[in-house]
């Protein structure tokens, strides 16, 4: 668009300072609203604030004059819930006014209606807590017994997205903005590239079944293609992806388009040719295979953290898993819970909409499972789906996780405007494509600053609610804090939709109803 309107701008002057010379002086007024205009696409090309403008000169301006004179409803009906979830009605804003530290605040109250099914809420406490005196940083430790390289983790980290499905200047903001506000990048499992490294922000290196980075000839995994990368300084852990939330139980994909030379080069493949992840690993085949992978892996990182993600499918595989932890005596040092309303590039529609378990019955099971196998204290865990906002990460540490990721919400503090191109290469920000015509929109100098700035205004929310019920630690968070509408006159606190269970109870005998098949299907030596 920007060579396009350099064309047309050259043209429309010589043309209309033509007719003003030979025709009449009349076509001036023409010429100096041409010369307005081009004066105003240059500006735009050059300033630095705004994608749309840089890649759409003028026109693009048309977005942010609606978004000065729109009337809130129709704020409120243009960020409508694609997802179904009401909350994200205005979480949406939120996200843009943090990134761009605009006003954090709203008038007239909630614009949700409170008595929706469906519709949840915090508990307060009339002894709150002052927010001065709370720890404005909430971070965890991630390492058990076998992890040599114990990481200190901030509650909410960038989620896994790829370089292919981001452009290289997206990975750099998102890296860099990691590297201001002091929490982790996660790489997605299109492997480790340059652009990943380049502003020594943490990462967190994501090893798909593809074996991207780390994969030798016939695509198998490598342990010196891993180790070479797996012991850099900037890796602080390693996630072993079984399942993605948006398309579990099959794989990865990266359409033609945006698979260029670079790209293929970083993931061992052939160039502008569809790459499709295998929809599992080659490199174990049982519960007792995966968690000998995960010991090898941490050996071969010099002894980093080491976890694995999945979005829960059948109950009795991750039952398997626990049954193998417990018998060999090895753990992850994490398990990210993705949930099946996780957002990707590119997702076949009936894997995204109707393939695994949300993110919150996921997070409640699994952490029902190594509380009840007694195993919990060596392990952390990430919540992953629709992270965008302070409750969000309460509620997942509430039902819990010890901490969060988000993708969707770092890319809108990118500047996506969900266009949903992501999978055409055609994205109008600059974020999901390989155009370098586009992706010039998004100057990292600039967007850098709007991550750290998201990361840091919404860790500061969760810390405000979570004195408000009273609270000075996010472990002292508990299902019974958060509250649920069932239906119109009927209200539950997560404790009751989700009972937990008592650690070491299903190593007793005391096992809940509901999860005596999956036990008993459950083994460690097969899935």
């Amino acid at each position: 668009m920007r060579k396009i309107f350099l064309l047309a701008a050259v043209t429309g002057l010589l043309i209309t300072g033509l007719l003003t010379w030979l025709v009449s002086w009349w076509w001036g007024i023409t010429f100096s609203i041409a010369v307005a205009l081009v004066i105003m696409g240059i500006y735009d090309m050059l300033q630095t604030r705004h994608s749309i403008m840089r890649n759409f000169p003028v026109i693009g301006r048309i977005r942010y004059w609606m978004e000065d004179i729109r009337p809130k409803m129709y704020q409120y009906f243009i960020e409508s819930d694609i997802d179904g979830r009401p909350v994200n009605r205005i979480d949406r804003s939120t996200i843009y006014q943090r990134a761009k530290r605009q006003m954090d605040t709203m008038p007239f109250g909630t614009q949700l209606n409170v008595y929706e099914e469906g519709y949840e809420w915090l508990s307060h406490s009339i002894n709150a807590r002052d927010f001065n005196t709370l720890n404005h940083d909430p971070r965890i430790w991630i390492g058990n017994k076998d992890c040599l390289h114990p990481y200190s983790s901030s509650i909410l980290n960038v989620s896994a997205m790829s370089f292919g499905s981001l452009s290289a200047n997206a990975v750099e903001a998102l890296n860099a903005g990691a590297r201001i506000g002091g929490f982790a990048h996660n790489t997605g499992e299109g492997g480790l590239s340059p652009h990943h490294l380049k502003h020594e922000g943490d990462i967190i290196w994501q090893i798909g079944t593809g074996y991207f980075g780390c994969r030798n000839e016939q695509g198998n995994f490598s342990p010196e293609g891993f180790q070479k990368n797996a012991t850099l300084p900037q890796v602080k852990m390693i996630e072993l992806k079984l399942s993605q939330g948006a398309k579990p139980g099959h794989g990865g994909i990266l359409p033609a388009k945006k698979n260029t030379p670079e790209i293929a080069a970083i993931r061992h493949v052939k160039p502008y040719q569809t790459v499709f992840s295998p929809p599992y690993h080659s490199a174990f085949n049982s519960p007792k295979g995966l968690v000998l992978f995960i010991q090898q892996l941490r050996q071969l990182s010099g002894g980093k953290p080491v976890g694995f993600k999945l979005c829960v499918g059948k109950k009795s595989e991750f039952a398997g898993i626990c049954k193998a932890m417990l018998e060999l005596n090895t753990y992850p040092d994490f398990i990210t819970v993705d949930g099946g309303e996780g957002g990707t590039g590119a997702a076949p529609q009936e894997f995204s909409n109707y393939v695994g378990a949300p993110m919150m019955d996921g997070l409640a099971f699994v952490k029902n499972m190594l509380e009840g196998f007694g195993i919990k204290q060596h392990i952390k865990i990430f919540a992953s789906g629709k992270i965008l906002s302070g409750f969000d990460i309460l509620r997942a540490i509430a039902l819990g996780a010890d901490a969060c990721n988000s993708a969707r919400a770092m890319m809108m503090a990118l500047g996506c405007i969900q266009a949903l191109l992501c999978n055409t290469n055609r994205c109008p920000t600059g974020i999901t494509t390989q155009d370098p015509q586009l992706t010039v929109g998004l100057v990292v100098e600039d967007k850098k600053h709007r991550v750290a700035n998201y990361h840091e205004d919404t860790v500061k929310s969760f810390v405000e609610l979570m004195g408000a019920a009273g609270i000075d630690a996010p472990e002292k968070l508990t299902r019974s804090h958060i509250y649920r509408r069932v239906f119109m006159n009927e209200v539950r606190t997560f404790e009751d939709v989700f009972p937990s269970l008592k650690a070491g109870c299903l190593l007793n005998g005391d096992i809940p109803e509901k999860y005596k098949q999956d036990l008993a299907m459950a083994s460690a030596d097969k899935w």
